[in-house]
Protein backbone atom coordinates (compact mmCIF):
# COMPACT_ATOMS: atom_id res chain seq x y z
CA UNK A 1 0.00 0.00 0.00
CA UNK A 2 1.63 3.35 -1.24
CA UNK A 3 0.98 6.52 0.59
CA UNK A 4 -0.75 9.22 -0.71
CA UNK A 5 1.15 12.19 -0.16
CA UNK A 6 -0.70 14.45 -1.83
CA UNK A 7 -4.13 13.59 -0.78
CA UNK A 8 -2.74 14.21 2.50
CA UNK A 9 -1.51 17.72 1.91
CA UNK A 10 -4.55 18.46 0.79
CA UNK A 11 -6.07 17.97 4.37
CA UNK A 12 -4.07 21.08 5.41
CA UNK A 13 -5.10 24.13 3.89
CA UNK A 14 -2.48 26.61 5.40
CA UNK A 15 0.14 24.39 2.76
CA UNK A 16 -1.34 26.88 0.08
CA UNK A 17 0.74 29.55 1.27
CA UNK A 18 4.16 28.55 -0.16
CA UNK A 19 6.52 27.80 2.74
CA UNK A 20 8.00 24.64 3.44
CA UNK A 21 6.95 23.53 7.03
CA UNK A 22 9.74 21.86 8.98
CA UNK A 23 8.59 22.83 12.07
CA UNK A 24 6.35 19.93 13.14
CA UNK A 25 8.11 19.94 16.82
CA UNK A 26 7.18 23.58 17.31
CA UNK A 27 4.45 24.65 15.34
CA UNK A 28 2.60 21.81 13.77
CA UNK A 29 0.09 22.44 11.38
CA UNK A 30 -3.96 22.61 12.11
CA UNK A 31 -5.69 20.35 9.81
CA UNK A 32 -8.51 21.46 7.99
CA UNK A 33 -11.17 19.55 9.88
CA UNK A 34 -9.96 20.49 13.25
CA UNK A 35 -10.41 24.00 12.96
CA UNK A 36 -13.69 23.97 11.55
CA UNK A 37 -14.25 21.66 14.73
CA UNK A 38 -13.39 24.29 17.07
CA UNK A 39 -15.20 26.33 15.32
CA UNK A 40 -18.31 24.14 15.42
CA UNK A 41 -17.77 23.44 19.22
CA UNK A 42 -17.43 26.82 20.52
CA UNK A 43 -20.94 27.37 18.62
CA UNK A 44 -22.31 24.40 19.93
CA UNK A 45 -21.31 23.88 23.43
CA UNK A 46 -23.64 25.76 25.27
CA UNK A 47 -26.25 24.59 23.19
CA UNK A 48 -28.69 22.07 25.35
CA UNK A 49 -30.23 18.91 23.33
CA UNK A 50 -33.68 18.33 23.25
CA UNK A 51 -35.00 15.40 25.40
CA UNK A 52 -36.04 12.39 23.09
CA UNK A 53 -39.71 11.34 23.56
CA UNK A 54 -38.95 7.61 24.53
CA UNK A 55 -36.22 6.56 26.88
CA UNK A 56 -34.34 3.05 26.16
CA UNK A 57 -30.53 1.84 25.31
CA UNK A 58 -29.97 4.03 22.05
CA UNK A 59 -31.58 7.16 23.99
CA UNK A 60 -29.29 10.31 24.91
CA UNK A 61 -28.26 9.93 28.39
CA UNK A 62 -27.40 13.63 28.45
CA UNK A 63 -30.26 14.56 26.42
CA UNK A 64 -31.45 18.50 28.24
CA UNK A 65 -27.60 19.09 29.22
CA UNK A 66 -25.35 21.42 27.43
CA UNK A 67 -23.67 20.05 24.34
CA UNK A 68 -20.29 20.94 25.78
CA UNK A 69 -20.68 18.06 28.77
CA UNK A 70 -21.29 15.63 25.71
CA UNK A 71 -17.86 17.42 23.76
CA UNK A 72 -15.79 16.40 26.95
CA UNK A 73 -16.35 13.29 27.20
CA UNK A 74 -15.78 12.51 23.29
CA UNK A 75 -12.91 13.73 24.00
CA UNK A 76 -11.59 10.82 26.82
CA UNK A 77 -12.77 8.30 24.35
CA UNK A 78 -10.97 9.36 21.59
CA UNK A 79 -7.57 10.05 23.70
CA UNK A 80 -8.32 6.44 24.92
CA UNK A 81 -8.25 5.39 21.21
CA UNK A 82 -5.09 7.22 20.51
CA UNK A 83 -3.46 5.55 23.36
CA UNK A 84 -5.29 2.09 23.61
CA UNK A 85 -7.15 2.65 26.76
CA UNK A 86 -10.20 3.24 28.19
CA UNK A 87 -12.09 7.01 28.54
CA UNK A 88 -12.75 6.54 32.49
CA UNK A 89 -8.98 6.53 33.11
CA UNK A 90 -8.49 9.53 30.89
CA UNK A 91 -7.26 12.96 32.92
CA UNK A 92 -8.20 16.46 30.62
CA UNK A 93 -6.53 19.56 31.14
CA UNK A 94 -4.85 22.44 29.30
CA UNK A 95 -1.27 21.51 29.73
CA UNK A 96 0.98 19.13 30.74
CA UNK A 97 2.95 21.54 32.67
CA UNK A 98 -0.15 21.85 34.76
CA UNK A 99 -1.29 18.40 34.81
CA UNK A 100 1.95 17.27 35.60
CA UNK A 101 1.71 19.88 38.72
CA UNK A 102 -1.23 18.55 39.99
CA UNK A 103 -0.40 14.91 39.57
CA UNK A 104 2.32 15.37 42.10
CA UNK A 105 0.24 17.21 44.36
CA UNK A 106 -2.42 14.34 44.28
CA UNK A 107 0.06 11.82 44.66
CA UNK A 108 1.43 14.03 47.96
CA UNK A 109 -0.02 10.36 50.17
CA UNK A 110 2.77 8.70 48.14
CA UNK A 111 5.49 10.65 48.01
CA UNK A 112 7.16 11.28 51.57
CA UNK A 113 10.47 12.86 52.46
CA UNK A 114 12.35 9.05 52.25
CA UNK A 115 10.80 8.30 48.89
CA UNK A 116 12.22 9.48 45.71
CA UNK A 117 11.61 10.30 41.88
CA UNK A 118 13.49 9.46 38.71
CA UNK A 119 14.13 12.55 36.46
CA UNK A 120 15.98 12.97 32.99
CA UNK A 121 17.85 15.59 31.33
CA UNK A 122 16.00 14.71 28.28
CA UNK A 123 12.08 16.14 29.41
CA UNK A 124 11.32 19.31 28.71
CA UNK A 125 12.35 21.71 31.35
CA UNK A 126 9.19 22.96 32.07
CA UNK A 127 8.12 18.97 32.61
CA UNK A 128 11.03 18.81 34.89
CA UNK A 129 9.94 21.87 36.95
CA UNK A 130 6.79 20.30 37.46
CA UNK A 131 7.73 17.34 38.76
CA UNK A 132 10.41 18.84 40.98
CA UNK A 133 7.63 19.96 43.14
CA UNK A 134 7.70 17.21 45.58
CA UNK A 135 8.97 16.72 49.17
CA UNK A 136 10.80 13.67 47.79
CA UNK A 137 14.29 13.46 46.78
CA UNK A 138 15.32 13.89 43.39
CA UNK A 139 17.44 11.39 41.41
CA UNK A 140 18.63 11.66 37.80
CA UNK A 141 18.95 9.61 34.51
CA UNK A 142 20.60 10.99 32.03
CA UNK A 143 21.09 10.72 28.31
CA UNK A 144 24.36 9.07 26.27
CA UNK A 145 26.30 12.17 25.40
CA UNK A 146 27.29 10.80 21.99
CA UNK A 147 23.70 9.69 20.80
CA UNK A 148 20.86 11.65 22.82
CA UNK A 149 19.62 8.51 23.45
CA UNK A 150 18.26 7.81 27.32
CA UNK A 151 20.20 4.47 28.19
CA UNK A 152 17.35 1.69 30.11
CA UNK A 153 20.25 -0.24 31.92
CA UNK A 154 20.98 2.77 34.34
CA UNK A 155 17.82 2.63 35.83
CA UNK A 156 18.87 -0.35 37.57
CA UNK A 157 21.56 1.96 39.54
CA UNK A 158 18.59 5.11 40.23
CA UNK A 159 15.45 3.18 41.70
CA UNK A 160 15.15 1.27 44.53
CA UNK A 161 12.94 0.34 46.57
CA UNK A 162 12.10 3.99 47.85
CA UNK A 163 11.13 5.30 44.44
CA UNK A 164 7.67 6.62 44.09
CA UNK A 165 7.58 8.08 40.31
CA UNK A 166 9.70 7.61 37.27
CA UNK A 167 9.42 10.08 34.54
CA UNK A 168 10.52 9.16 30.51
CA UNK A 169 9.98 10.95 27.60
CA UNK A 170 9.17 8.43 24.84
CA UNK A 171 11.13 10.43 22.18
CA UNK A 172 13.37 13.38 22.43
CA UNK A 173 11.62 16.61 20.72
CA UNK A 174 14.25 17.75 19.07
CA UNK A 175 17.07 15.40 18.62
CA UNK A 176 14.66 12.61 17.69
CA UNK A 177 15.90 9.79 20.07
CA UNK A 178 13.38 6.78 20.93
CA UNK A 179 13.94 5.68 24.21
CA UNK A 180 13.58 2.09 25.23
CA UNK A 181 10.36 2.29 27.29
CA UNK A 182 9.61 -1.26 27.75
CA UNK A 183 13.47 -1.88 29.04
CA UNK A 184 12.98 0.76 31.01
CA UNK A 185 9.24 0.24 32.80
CA UNK A 186 10.64 -3.52 32.80
CA UNK A 187 13.90 -2.17 34.79
CA UNK A 188 11.73 0.04 37.08
CA UNK A 189 9.35 -3.13 37.76
CA UNK A 190 12.01 -5.07 39.03
CA UNK A 191 13.32 -2.86 41.62
CA UNK A 192 10.29 -0.98 42.87
CA UNK A 193 6.50 -0.51 43.17
CA UNK A 194 7.68 3.04 41.30
CA UNK A 195 4.76 4.39 38.43
CA UNK A 196 6.44 4.99 35.21
CA UNK A 197 5.09 8.50 33.55
CA UNK A 198 5.71 8.55 29.83
CA UNK A 199 5.21 11.91 27.61
CA UNK A 200 4.44 10.46 24.12
CA UNK A 201 3.88 13.86 22.88
CA UNK A 202 6.69 14.08 20.59
CA UNK A 203 6.03 9.92 19.31
CA UNK A 204 2.26 10.28 19.14
CA UNK A 205 2.48 12.15 15.73
CA UNK A 206 5.11 9.76 13.97
CA UNK A 207 3.68 5.79 15.43
CA UNK A 208 0.95 4.18 17.27
CA UNK A 209 1.45 3.82 21.23
CA UNK A 210 0.52 0.59 22.49
CA UNK A 211 -0.65 0.96 26.40
CA UNK A 212 -0.09 -2.13 27.38
CA UNK A 213 3.26 -3.11 24.82
CA UNK A 214 4.45 -0.09 27.21
CA UNK A 215 3.80 -1.59 30.32
CA UNK A 216 3.79 2.09 31.50
CA UNK A 217 1.46 3.47 34.94
CA UNK A 218 0.68 6.95 33.04
CA UNK A 219 1.14 7.78 29.45
CA UNK A 220 0.93 11.86 28.93
CA UNK A 221 0.48 13.40 25.59
CA UNK A 222 -0.17 17.17 24.35
CA UNK A 223 -3.00 17.30 21.71
CA UNK A 224 -1.46 20.40 20.91
CA UNK A 225 1.42 18.45 19.10
CA UNK A 226 -0.60 16.97 16.93
CA UNK A 227 -1.68 20.01 14.99
CA UNK A 228 -4.95 19.63 17.30
CA UNK A 229 -6.23 21.90 20.47
CA UNK A 230 -4.59 23.05 23.25
CA UNK A 231 -5.61 20.20 25.25
CA UNK A 232 -3.28 17.47 27.03
CA UNK A 233 -4.22 14.23 28.86
CA UNK A 234 -3.07 11.91 31.45
CA UNK A 235 -4.25 7.99 30.81
CA UNK A 236 -3.73 6.08 33.68
CA UNK A 237 -3.03 2.06 33.73
CA UNK A 238 -5.70 1.06 36.08
CA UNK A 239 -8.30 3.13 37.32
CA UNK A 240 -7.70 1.77 40.75
CA UNK A 241 -4.57 3.96 40.80
CA UNK A 242 -6.98 6.84 41.36
CA UNK A 243 -7.77 5.87 44.33
CA UNK A 244 -4.39 6.30 45.89
CA UNK A 245 -4.40 9.71 45.09
CA UNK A 246 -5.94 13.04 47.05
CA UNK A 247 -8.16 15.66 45.50
CA UNK A 248 -6.61 18.32 44.49
CA UNK A 249 -9.47 20.72 44.02
CA UNK A 250 -12.87 19.44 45.53
CA UNK A 251 -12.37 17.19 48.98
CA UNK A 252 -15.41 15.22 47.34
CA UNK A 253 -13.79 14.33 43.76
CA UNK A 254 -13.65 11.12 42.83
CA UNK A 255 -11.93 8.74 39.75
CA UNK A 256 -10.42 11.37 37.26
CA UNK A 257 -11.92 14.29 38.96
CA UNK A 258 -9.00 13.89 41.42
CA UNK A 259 -6.54 15.46 39.11
CA UNK A 260 -8.21 16.17 36.14
CA UNK A 261 -7.96 20.44 35.63
CA UNK A 262 -10.78 22.21 33.68
CA UNK A 263 -10.98 22.55 30.02
CA UNK A 264 -13.09 24.81 27.46
CA UNK A 265 -15.82 22.28 25.93
CA UNK A 266 -14.92 24.60 22.74
CA UNK A 267 -11.52 23.20 22.29
CA UNK A 268 -12.12 19.70 23.88
CA UNK A 269 -14.72 19.08 20.73
CA UNK A 270 -11.88 19.36 18.28
CA UNK A 271 -10.23 16.46 19.70
CA UNK A 272 -12.03 13.83 18.06
CA UNK A 273 -11.63 15.33 15.02
CA UNK A 274 -7.68 15.51 15.65
CA UNK A 275 -7.73 11.45 16.44
CA UNK A 276 -10.12 11.13 13.49
CA UNK A 277 -7.95 12.95 10.82
CA UNK A 278 -4.43 10.75 11.65
CA UNK A 279 -7.05 7.68 11.38
CA UNK A 280 -7.74 9.01 7.59
CA UNK A 281 -4.32 9.50 6.52
CA UNK A 282 -4.33 6.24 4.91
CA UNK A 283 -6.70 3.31 3.56
CA UNK A 284 -8.99 2.07 6.00
CA UNK A 285 -8.76 -2.01 6.43
CA UNK A 286 -11.40 -3.82 5.44
CA UNK A 287 -14.64 -3.82 7.23
CA UNK A 288 -16.60 -2.08 10.02
CA UNK A 289 -12.55 -1.39 11.89
CA UNK A 290 -13.04 0.49 14.84
CA UNK A 291 -11.16 4.40 15.08
CA UNK A 292 -8.43 2.61 16.87
CA UNK A 293 -8.02 -0.10 14.09
CA UNK A 294 -7.95 2.29 11.96
CA UNK A 295 -6.06 4.48 13.50
CA UNK A 296 -2.79 1.52 14.25
CA UNK A 297 -3.05 0.84 10.79
CA UNK A 298 -2.97 4.62 9.71
CA UNK A 299 -0.03 5.40 11.54
CA UNK A 300 1.49 2.25 11.11
CA UNK A 301 2.07 3.83 7.39
CA UNK A 302 2.62 7.20 8.49
CA UNK A 303 5.40 5.53 10.03
CA UNK A 304 6.90 3.36 6.93
CA UNK A 305 6.35 6.61 5.09
CA UNK A 306 8.30 9.34 7.23
CA UNK A 307 11.22 6.75 7.75
CA UNK A 308 11.80 6.82 4.75
CA UNK A 309 11.88 9.98 4.71
CA UNK A 310 14.12 10.23 7.92
CA UNK A 311 16.92 8.19 6.10
CA UNK A 312 17.27 10.05 3.07
CA UNK A 313 17.16 13.16 5.23
CA UNK A 314 20.04 12.08 7.65
CA UNK A 315 22.26 10.77 4.45
CA UNK A 316 21.79 13.94 2.53
CA UNK A 317 22.53 15.87 5.41
CA UNK A 318 25.11 14.15 6.80
CA UNK A 319 27.10 13.83 3.18
CA UNK A 320 27.48 17.82 3.98
CA UNK A 321 31.28 18.13 5.35
CA UNK A 322 30.52 21.00 7.36
CA UNK A 323 27.07 19.83 9.05
CA UNK A 324 26.93 17.88 12.37
CA UNK A 325 24.39 16.58 13.12
CA UNK A 326 24.12 16.55 16.69
CA UNK A 327 23.83 13.14 18.66
CA UNK A 328 25.13 11.40 14.50
CA UNK A 329 28.10 12.99 13.38
CA UNK A 330 31.11 12.66 15.00
CA UNK A 331 33.21 9.30 15.41
CA UNK A 332 31.75 8.48 18.82
CA UNK A 333 27.92 9.11 17.96
CA UNK A 334 28.86 6.90 14.43
CA UNK A 335 29.83 3.96 16.65
CA UNK A 336 27.08 3.93 19.00
CA UNK A 337 24.15 5.06 16.46
CA UNK A 338 23.68 1.96 14.26
CA UNK A 339 21.10 0.83 16.73
CA UNK A 340 19.67 3.91 17.68
CA UNK A 341 15.60 4.46 17.00
CA UNK A 342 14.71 7.72 15.86
CA UNK A 343 11.38 10.09 14.78
CA UNK A 344 11.96 11.62 11.84
CA UNK A 345 13.34 14.68 14.13
CA UNK A 346 16.99 16.19 13.99
CA UNK A 347 18.93 19.19 15.25
CA UNK A 348 22.26 20.43 12.98
CA UNK A 349 24.96 22.96 12.67
CA UNK A 350 26.89 23.77 10.01
CA UNK A 351 30.77 24.77 11.49
CA UNK A 352 31.88 28.13 11.42
CA UNK A 353 28.25 29.31 10.60
CA UNK A 354 26.47 30.72 13.55
CA UNK A 355 22.87 28.95 13.77
CA UNK A 356 20.54 32.37 13.98
CA UNK A 357 22.33 32.67 10.33
CA UNK A 358 21.83 28.90 8.89
CA UNK A 359 18.13 29.66 10.36
CA UNK A 360 17.65 32.96 8.41
CA UNK A 361 18.98 31.57 5.05
CA UNK A 362 16.83 28.75 5.21
CA UNK A 363 13.25 31.23 5.81
CA UNK A 364 14.79 33.24 2.77
CA UNK A 365 14.49 30.05 0.63
CA UNK A 366 10.96 29.60 2.00
CA UNK A 367 11.60 27.30 4.98
CA UNK A 368 10.31 27.43 8.22
CA UNK A 369 12.46 25.81 10.83
CA UNK A 370 13.61 26.72 14.45
CA UNK A 371 16.80 27.35 16.61
CA UNK A 372 17.31 24.85 18.81
CA UNK A 373 16.15 25.60 22.36
CA UNK A 374 19.27 25.92 24.79
CA UNK A 375 19.26 22.95 27.42
CA UNK A 376 21.63 20.97 29.82
CA UNK A 377 21.52 18.25 27.34
CA UNK A 378 22.25 20.18 24.50
CA UNK A 379 25.36 21.79 26.16
CA UNK A 380 26.65 18.51 27.49
CA UNK A 381 26.85 17.69 23.51
CA UNK A 382 28.43 20.11 22.12
CA UNK A 383 25.93 22.39 20.72
CA UNK A 384 26.94 25.78 21.95
CA UNK A 385 30.99 25.18 21.41
CA UNK A 386 29.25 24.58 17.64
CA UNK A 387 27.08 27.81 17.59
CA UNK A 388 24.35 26.80 17.97
CA UNK A 389 21.62 24.25 16.07
CA UNK A 390 18.96 24.40 13.80
CA UNK A 391 16.00 22.20 14.26
CA UNK A 392 14.07 20.45 11.66
CA UNK A 393 11.23 17.67 11.98
CA UNK A 394 9.14 15.97 9.28
CA UNK A 395 5.35 15.78 9.47
CA UNK A 396 2.85 13.68 7.24
CA UNK A 397 2.38 16.14 4.80
CA UNK A 398 6.26 16.48 3.92
CA UNK A 399 7.56 14.97 0.85
CA UNK A 400 11.10 14.29 -1.07
CA UNK A 401 10.95 17.99 -3.13
CA UNK A 402 10.93 19.40 1.15
CA UNK A 403 14.29 17.47 2.01
CA UNK A 404 15.80 18.53 -1.04
CA UNK A 405 15.01 22.11 -0.82
CA UNK A 406 16.62 21.98 2.55
CA UNK A 407 19.71 20.30 1.21
CA UNK A 408 20.47 22.69 -1.07
CA UNK A 409 19.85 25.73 0.81
CA UNK A 410 22.42 23.96 3.84
CA UNK A 411 24.94 23.39 0.72
CA UNK A 412 25.07 27.42 -0.33
CA UNK A 413 26.20 27.26 3.14
CA UNK A 414 28.43 24.69 4.02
Amino acid sequence: MSFDVAGVRGLYTSLSDGWIYLNAHDCPQVPERVSAAVSRSFRMATAVSRPEPAGGTHSKPSSGCPEGRALLDDAAVAVADLVGATPERVVLGPGLPYLYASLVTAMHPLLRRTSNVVLNNVDRPELTAALRRVEAGVRWAAADLATGELPGWQYMDVVDGATRLVSVPAAHPHLGTVAPVEEIVETVRAASRAWVLVDASSYAPYRPIAFDEWGADIVAVDLGELGGPEISALVFRDEAMLGRLEPVGDPAATGVALVGLGVSPGLAGAVASTVDHYASLSDAPAGRASRRTRLAASMTEVARYLNGLRDELNTSLGALPAVHIVGVSGEAAAEADSDVDRIPRLSFGVRGVPAETVHQRLLSHGIVATLTPRSTLTDEMGVDELGGAVTVSLAPFNTTADIEQLIRTVASLA
